[in-house]
């Protein structure tokens, strides 16, 4: 990476070690020959594994050497798009559906789950009776996210129209987000928009 070598960044042998054990530790390839057939099987040679490695590596100090100061001050200022929300969805293409949906949850009590798994068109929900999964807002839909912001727990929102259709979505459960359990992401929102335009200037309910 030539912006590291401008920078002064660079990898010592000793941490390519620890980082190679660690990922040798983490997929239980507990001596050298374990290595090489798991890499075989993946295809890999070890230079390009080594490679890839000290690459990581490289990364995360360029990410910390740019940003490591700033990520406080981003992540209070935009703190509400690291909180993260468990959603449940029915995803329709007609309006007139959706409607008829939305009705049946608000005043027939409807069951949520069996409504996703008979009407909604977005394969994960259709699947799992509903549940996307738990998202960051900040990964969200802006019209999604926007709607599901404030809503509280169990609440039913929609029809919200977006360019897949028309979502009606269960708010299941909120979970606030302390820095540390989110810095990674910040750090990496912050490198991804400077590669995006710093870089190159010379200097899916979801997204």
């Amino acid at each position: 990476m030539a912006v590291c070598q401008q920078l002064g960044i660079s990898i010592s042998d000793e941490e390519l070690q620890v980082a190679g054990d660690a990922f040798r530790l983490e997929h239980k390839l507990l001596g050298a020959s374990e290595t090489l057939a798991w890499l075989g099987k993946q295809r890999i040679s070890p230079e390009d594994w080594s490679q890839g490695i000290r690459v990581s590596l490289l990364t995360h100090k360029l990410k910390e050497h740019l940003f490591g100061e700033a990520v406080d001050n981003y992540y209070m200022t935009n703190r509400d798009d690291y909180r993260r929300v468990a959603l449940s969805q029915i995803l329709v293409r007609d309006l007139t559906e959706a409607l008829k949906i939305a009705q049946s949850l608000s005043v027939e009590n409807a069951s949520f789950c069996a409504l996703a798994l008979e009407h909604s068109k977005g394969k994960r929900s259709q699947q799992n009776a509903g549940f996307v999964g738990i998202q960051f807002l900040a990964e969200l839909l802006p019209e999604i996210a926007k709607a599901v912001a404030e809503a509280k727990e169990g609440e039913v929102v929609g029809p919200i129209q977006t360019k897949l259709g028309y979502h009606i979505l269960r708010i299941e459960k909120r979970f606030s987000a302390e820095l540390g359990e989110v810095r990674e992401q910040v750090l990496e929102s912050l490198f991804q928009a400077w590669l995006q335009t710093g870089s190159t200037s010379g200097d899916s309910a979801t997204r």
